[in-house]
């Protein structure tokens, strides 16, 4: 019999302990001959990032003893097993977000030597050497400042001797600087490439290591707005590497490159919004890029997404000439094959709704894939053929043991906001198959904002969204005005205009929803990390919509942020808000931490104490600004943590607390036993 109980109070087996515990977030995917590899960030080990080998061997092999195998085809799958040994993690903090941190050499053909695996380590940022059988061994020289030398998105030669990487270099008294560096496999001294433009990022090697390619941008720019694509002849007849012949083949100031690529014919690929939506081109023939890029699809999708962390990749070249790609329509991934010879674009029904770090394998498509009703895993996917074969699943999501029904299923809205547009949002209803709320109750609604603010709301299971809908609150996850996967012209409405679009369309969708009798219009609540954080904190100092939030790691003072953030961040605002100092009056307008007026709704606020990219400053004048206008309030700060909460117990606690206050807010008992978070002024 399903029990009545009041919203936000319903028991759920979703508990934090279950959101957290053995959760991991997979990395980028490659693939050998002999084997597939992912990255796997794990909140229980400290937020550590470790590289995951699955080894695979022909049918005749006979199996070690320890490990069980699968038989797929001629093929068997081994255990997965880990490569980094304990005191090791694969992250860079180039750029900050990091991203590209590891890379893997295959053995040759007629090798058994086994693949070799490069990877920055977090702890000193050296790059290091991992060979089969062996320990890990630094190749790269100490950094004499506090890690001021850090790498990412790196590629080998096909002979095995260089690294091409990004390389940032720190001295800590100018702004850092970032080239192209080959770096000896051996250990050594690297060798400079390229040098002048502020960024650069996905160098990548021809089939025969004679050419390279690579994006970069300069500021005002992120690499979402404006970036060059460029070539050059890969020179290694002397003693060290040079490139020779440099160009610029695509892109410019309205244009956004993303993920060059050379097929195995060496015919130079890549992503552009040129047409106004991240599609494929590539250029007439092999060899050094001559005439006009052609389309190679054409859809009303974007293949690119935003350039936030290094080594993404939603496409990849598979057998027969066809490319295979991931595109986002509609706030929802696919996956689609794109035909030799008449170009044919033909979508692929997986089940998938988000779909990451695509590759190929022989004829196997390998990614990161998730659905509503499953989490991410690492899958490989025979979809070259006339039919989708059974998917091999390398690193499989965790065992629930939940019904699905447990799972609220994402509804796609578009709804009208200010200036007479439309945006756009995922809407989960509270769902929970023991108990319903009141009759003549409304839920309340959680409006999640998600950070960037140039990113995109991921349609896959979140047990971090199911632990809200299945207690009895509805969410709705906003896409709004600025995001990602609508095309660029969407993406362009918030230039200038942030702080005011981002928040229109938050107040408009929450009201909207209230308005179709779906929520109550009277607990209405909002919350954000980062940029969604900034968003959180001026719907609630400039308007009255909301009845309570949560900020973790959130903007308070634009000026500030402007004068304090990292180099890749540090003219992002010029487009969404304006240039700085220019338009400081807009930085003070819209910043809330000069509004605070206008604060009078509880607001619990999370913070790490080591971000450099919103320092805890922000975080510490709010809650000032709170404590002396008596707002109810409570702040929770974490030792070790940066830009976004990595740690299993870190991650908990914020789940937990932010219910406990939304409970004393509002009211309303918790079928959980946590520990209470401290409110002042309530």
């Amino acid at each position: 019999m399903t029990a009545i109980l009041p919203y936000g109070s319903w028991p759920s087996p979703i508990s934090a302990d279950v959101v957290v515990s053995s959760a991991i977030s997979l990395g980028e995917v490659h693939a050998t001959p002999t084997a597939v590899y992912w990255s796997e960030l794990r909140p229980d080990e400290g937020g550590r990032v470790q590289i995951v080998r699955q080894p695979v061997v022909s049918d005749s092999f006979t199996t070690r003893k320890g490990h069980s195998s699968t038989t797929v085809g001629a093929e068997k799958w081994l255990n997965p097993e880990d490569m980094l040994p304990t005191g090791f993690s694969a992250r860079t903090r180039v750029h900050e977000y990091g991203g590209g941190a590891w890379w893997v050499h295959p053995a040759p053909v007629t090798s058994d030597t086994g693949d070799v695996v490069y990877f920055a380590n977090w702890d000193d940022q050296r790059l290091y050497r991992l060979d089969p059988g062996g320990e890990p061994v630094p190749i790269t020289v100490p950094s004499t400042e506090q890690i001021g030398l850090r790498h990412a998105d790196g590629v080998v030669t096909g002979d095995g001797r260089w690294i091409i990487c990004v390389r940032e270099v720190h001295t800590g008294e100018d702004e850092a600087v970032n080239e192209l560096v080959a770096v000896p496999t051996g250990g050594g001294d690297a060798v400079g490439l390229l040098e002048g433009p502020d960024f650069v990022s996905f160098p990548r090697l021809d089939h025969v290591s004679s050419r390279l390619c690579w994006t970069q941008w300069d500021h005002p720019a992120m690499p979402w707005d404006a970036t060059e694509l460029w070539v050059a002849t890969f020179d290694t007849s002397g003693e060290v590497p040079v490139l020779r012949d440099a160009r610029q083949v695509a892109g410019g100031t309205a244009e956004s490159v993303f993920q060059p690529q050379w097929s195995p014919e060496g015919v130079l690929h890549f992503v552009s919004d040129r047409t106004g939506w991240w599609n494929i081109h590539r250029f007439p023939g092999p060899g050094m890029p001559a005439g006009d890029p052609v389309a190679v699809t054409a859809f009303a999708g974007e293949v690119g997404t935003p350039q936030w962390v290094f080594g993404m990749s939603r496409y990849a070249f598979a057998p027969g000439g066809r490319i295979v790609c991931a595109y986002s329509k509609d706030g929802t991934d696919h996956l689609a094959v794109v035909q030799a010879g008449d170009g044919e674009v033909r979508d692929i029904e997986t089940g998938f709704t988000h779909i990451s770090g695509v590759t190929q394998r022989q004829a196997m498509t390998l990614g990161v894939m998730a659905s509503p009703s499953r989490e991410p895993a690492v899958v490989s996917l025979c979809a070259v053929g006339a039919e989708l074969g059974p998917p091999i699943v390398h690193r499989p999501p965790r065992d629930l043991g939940l019904d699905p029904r447990w799972f609220s299923s994402p509804e796609p809205i578009a709804f009208p906001t200010g200036g007479g547009r439309t945006a756009h949002a995922m809407f989960y209803r509270p769902t929970n198959p023991d108990v319903a709320g009141p009759a003549a109750e409304q839920p309340p609604l959680l409006v999640l904002i998600h950070g960037g603010p140039t990113s995109q709301a991921r349609v896959m299971l979140s047990l971090g969204l199911q632990y809200w809908t299945s207690r009895g609150f509805a969410v709705v996850d906003v896409n709004y005005r600025g995001s990602t996967g609508y095309g660029r012209p969407y993406r362009e409405l918030l230039n200038g205009q942030w702080g005011i679009a981002d928040v229109e369309d938050c107040v408009a969708v929450a009201r909207y929803l209230a308005e179709q009798g779906l929520v109550d219009p009277g607990r209405l609540l909002i919350r954000g990390g980062s940029a969604g954080g900034f968003t959180t904190l001026a719907a609630l100092a400039f308007h009255d919509t909301f009845a309570a939030g949560a900020s973790s790691y959130g903007v308070a003072d634009l000026e500030a942020l402007a004068k304090e953030t990292h180099k890749f961040e540090s003219r992002y605002l010029d487009s969404l808000i304006g240039p700085y100092p220019e338009d400081s009056d807009a930085y003070t307008e819209r910043s809330p931490i000069h509004h605070v007026e206008g604060l009078d709704r509880p607001l619990i606020i999370f913070q790490g104490l080591e971000d450099e990219v919103v320092p805890p400053e922000q975080a510490e004048m709010m809650v000032a600004a709170l404590r002396e206008r008596s707002v109810p309030y409570a702040y929770i700060a974490f030792e070790g943590e940066q830009h976004g909460f990595r740690r299993a117990e870190n991650i908990k606690r914020v789940l937990e607390a932010e219910l406990s206050f939304y409970s004393q807010v509002f009211g309303f008992g918790l079928a959980d036993d946590i520990e209470p978070v401290a409110v002042e002024n309530l």
